[in-house]
């Protein structure tokens, strides 16, 4: 039992610690504090994608809603505050989700520390983190009286006392918007000081002396020296940590005595003679210029200008190539724009030259020959950045203008194609009409040649890049744009072409003047401009084709596509075409009187309406809206048309409703005449108004014999 027990109390102390530690990590980590970085997630909203982080007024920025106050809060606070703050923006708040990426904090460091400001470092970041990323203390800092400042209050701590003991207890916990300050001190013992003796020895060993020997220039340390005897120029330049790499060690100056004096120390060093070395006193100057002060001139010098490594003047030795020239100037840099290379010779000849393309071993491609005299210029590669204009001249450039994502002037090189400039320059971007790329090529004889480029056809079809246009230096490339809306076509046509358009008239939703390209059939023309109407005649479109190999117009029975499925009853219909859908009760002004057929008299709908083969009277009258109240249907009158003479027939459409015999319908053809009497034109009517008139006068004599 007493086993049992001892077990059961061991497990409940190791449950019990594990939930305290759970719980102190999660209060500890769901605080939000200035500096922390949190991440604030809604599905589907891409501007909530990135990292956001807490400024020092303990806020985040966010779109939509701005600066949220969120400091002290906990994950689960701050997700509840701005579900509440997106509902003015986003319908659906419930998945947002906010989580602390990285616990951060904002420290202040100041004083004599290398780099002062404002870091974020994190939450477990100590004092001496804070100083290091300051980039550490600078010679001078007083480290015994460091300042932490929190809440404005200031505390002090001995940073030169846990520098000594590594007792890590000696440093104050930081917290976000602590501010360290590093004091300067002049007291020694808590200064820290890189001293070095030779450095005070070699950076001259006189302060204030009018008989010292001074030394500056491109020297590694200048300074006065005390005059001995027994020390040439050569020690003391030593003495100063030697010549820099820019030093000019051919012209020297040595003043001594008022007179100044060209050292030669490259010189003297070739040679080691000992008359070469000027002559020293007490008072003397020497001054070692920069190479770049001292102009290299003469007959066998050659010049490398521009984006090399060492450009300046270099001596030409005999059998020395361009490529030695180049080599011994460092090469290009990284920002040697190679291709442009230009070799200015002595006698004001200008020769280009691609080192790209000879390195890529094209053929007939050989350096040029560089004599003295000569100079070698490498220009700057244009930055996409910048103005290509600035610095690419217009004989060597082609302007790409219209809907692509980065228009403007390209170098150009023979080597690239239209697939190279177009994909330089970002390529077509969605609003591109790239079936009608306009090209204006310059030809030898001072014109401009226009070329009109397909692309679509071009990629579909699989063509070689041997049938592209050839661009040349000074081209320019116009890539058009597609109507933004077909519904506001309209606003676009002074931007297309009559030629790359397509005319739609008469009964459709939005009629007008559309661009379209050739691949594209009736169908889809028809739904751009929104469809028929309900008063289109689907039976009678014309198409009139304007292109030369198919002028004339065609007829189109578009509701017998849609009862058949056939599809070679669609025209074929090319841009520069017209398109009109009639008004399907207006035959009268769209078809001649042979081809349809007349309703007139009692009729709701009285005109001409087309008539087939496949349609009797009694459609006829339906169509025309049926008889009105006083149509005399028993006497209905149909006038056909022969080649001979006219015809009449009478049709008595009451007694059909009896009988029903189809056999009794006359038989119509286009260009007849239904005529419905009116009932008062009856004989029996003429009769009885006959005798009512009678009936009035006997009625009438009777009252004058009362």
């Amino acid at each position: 039992m007493n086993t049992i027990n001892k077990s059961h109390l061991t497990w409940l102390r190791l449950i019990t610690l594990c939930l305290s530690f759970l719980l102190a990590g999660q209060v500890q980590s769901a605080t939000i504090q200035p500096g922390d970085l949190l991440s604030v997630d809604l599905a589907g909203e891409q501007s909530l994608s990135k990292p956001f982080s807490v400024d020092r007024q303990g806020r985040v920025s966010l779109p939509e809603i701005g600066r949220v106050s969120l400091s002290g809060l906990s994950e689960q606070q701050a997700q509840q505050k701005l579900q509440s703050a997106f509902q003015s923006v986003f319908k659906d708040t419930r998945q947002l989700r906010v989580r602390i990426l990285r616990q951060q904090k904002i420290v202040s460091v100041r004083g004599y520390v290398n780099s002062p400001g404002e870091y974020t470092l994190s939450r477990q970041a100590s004092v001496q983190m804070a100083i290091h990323a300051a980039g550490g203390l600078r010679r001078g800092a007083q480290l015994d009286k460091v300042q932490v400042t929190r809440d404005n209050k200031t505390s002090i701590f001995n940073y030169k006392q846990y520098l000594d003991t590594g007792n890590r207890q000696l440093l104050p916990q930081l917290q976000s918007l602590d501010a360290i300050f590093v004091p300067s001190s002049p007291m020694t013992g808590n200064v820290e000081v890189e001293f070095n003796p030779a450095d005070i020895v070699n950076a001259g060993d006189v302060a204030n002396d009018s008989q010292a020997i001074k030394v500056f220039g491109e020297v590694n340390r200048p300074g006065s020296f005390a005059f001995q005897a027994s020390r040439d120029i050569v020690d003391l330049l030593m003495g100063s940590g030697g010549v820099t790499r820019y030093a000019d060690v051919e012209k020297i100056r040595v003043i001594t005595s008022g007179k100044p004096a060209i050292f030669n120390l490259k010189a003297y060093l070739d040679t080691g003679k000992q008359k070469h070395l000027p002559p020293l006193q007490a008072g003397t100057t020497i001054f070692v210029p920069k190479q770049e002060e001292a102009i290299k001139s003469g007959g066998n010098m050659v010049y490398v200008m521009g984006e090399v490594a060492h450009p300046g003047a270099y001596e030409s030795q005999a059998g020395a190539t361009f490529m030695d020239i180049l080599a011994n100037a460092g090469g290009p840099n990284r920002f040697a724009e190679s291709r442009q290379i230009r070799i200015i010779k002595g006698n004001g000849q200008i020769v280009p030259f691609d080192l790209t393309a000879y390195t890529e071993g094209g053929a007939g491609r050989k350096p040029p020959t560089v004599g003295p005299g000569d100079a070698i210029f490498v220009p700057e590669k244009t930055d996409m950045n910048e103005k290509s204009w600035l610095k690419v001249t217009p004989n060597r450039a082609v302007r790409v203008i219209g809907q692509v994502v980065r228009p403007g002037r390209v170098e150009w090189s023979n080597e690239m194609s239209l697939l190279d400039l177009l994909a330089h320059v970002g390529g077509p971007s969605s609003k591109a009409d790239t079936n009608n790329i306009e090209i204006v090529i310059p030809q030898a004889t001072g014109n401009n040649q226009v070329v009109n480029f397909d692309l679509n056809a071009f990629i579909r079809n699989g063509r070689k890049d041997s049938e592209l246009p050839a661009i040349v230096a000074g081209s320019t490339i116009m890539v058009h744009e597609l109507p933004v809306d077909p519904s506001d076509n309209k606003s676009q046509w002074v931007r297309q072409a009559s030629n790359k358009s397509i005319y739609i008239f008469g009964q459709v939703g939005a009629p007008g003047r559309y661009m379209f390209s050739n691949e594209m059939n009736f169908l889809d023309i028809l739904s751009a401009a929104d469809g028929p109407t309900d008063k289109a005649d689907l039976r009678n479109i014309r198409i009139n084709h304007r292109d030369n190999a198919r002028k004339g117009v065609s007829k189109l029975d578009l509701a017998m596509y849609f009862e058949t499925g056939d599809e070679s009853l669609l025209p074929r219909v090319k841009t520069g075409d017209t398109i009109y859908i009639p008004e399907k009760n207006r035959l009268w002004l769209d078809q001649t009187k042979e081809s349809t057929v007349r309703v007139i008299g009692a009729v709701n709908k009285p005109g001409r309406y087309r008539f087939d083969d496949t349609m009797t009277i009694l459609d006829l009258l339906a169509e025309s809206g049926g008889t009105i109240e006083d149509a005399y249907i028993e006497n209905i009158t149909v006038v056909n048309v022969s080649c001979c003479q006219d015809q009449a027939r009478s049709f008595n459409l009451k007694e059909f409703t009896y009988t029903a015999s189809f056999n009794d319908l006359p038989v119509l053809r286009a260009g007849d005449t239904v005529y419905v009497p009116y009932r008062r034109e009856s004989g029996f009517e003429t009769f009885r108004r006959g005798l009512n008139d009678v009936v009035k006068i006997v009625a009438l004599g009777a009252l004058i014999g009362l």
